[in-house]
């Protein structure tokens, strides 16, 4: 319990900090913008992102056998993270062909072997999970 205390406060104080970061560095104009920034972050978040999981959670609940739905839910919210983060780079957002340097590596690739990665997770989780389930004597 104090170890979670601990983190409470550190985030907290975090959080204090950004937000004095925010009012000293940024014009108050701009305090309006952010405001709206994150509301919409918020409710992106919030409304499409996280009903959108838990639609497909609840469909996969109702299509995968017992021991293959965890897994397939935590790939599934670890491959949501990974390609909500790599929009960017995989899109190409912020390429331009006056400085070649920039987004220079094979984000697609990787992405792939990532969501491949993820993808034999699940299936070893799920083996492992089915294996035990049959094996269980109740």
């Amino acid at each position: 319990m104090r170890a979670r205390g601990g983190l409470v406060v550190v985030g907290a104080l975090l959080m204090a900090y950004g937000g004095w970061l925010l009012l000293s560095r940024q014009d108050p104009g701009q305090w309006l913008e952010v405001l709206v920034w994150l509301a919409a972050a918020i409710v992106a978040h919030d409304v499409v992102l996280s009903g959108l999981l838990i639609g497909v959670c609840l469909l996969g609940s109702r299509l995968l056998p017992s021991p293959w739905r965890a897994p397939a839910t935590i790939a599934l919210v670890v491959w949501g993270g990974l390609t909500v983060a790599a929009i960017p780079v995989l899109t190409r957002l912020g390429a331009r062909a006056d400085n070649p340097t920039l987004l220079d590596r094979p984000y697609v690739a990787t992405w792939c072997v990532l969501s491949i990665i993820v993808a034999l997770a699940v299936l070893a989780a799920g083996r492992v999970r089915a294996r035990a389930r049959a094996d269980d004597p109740v």
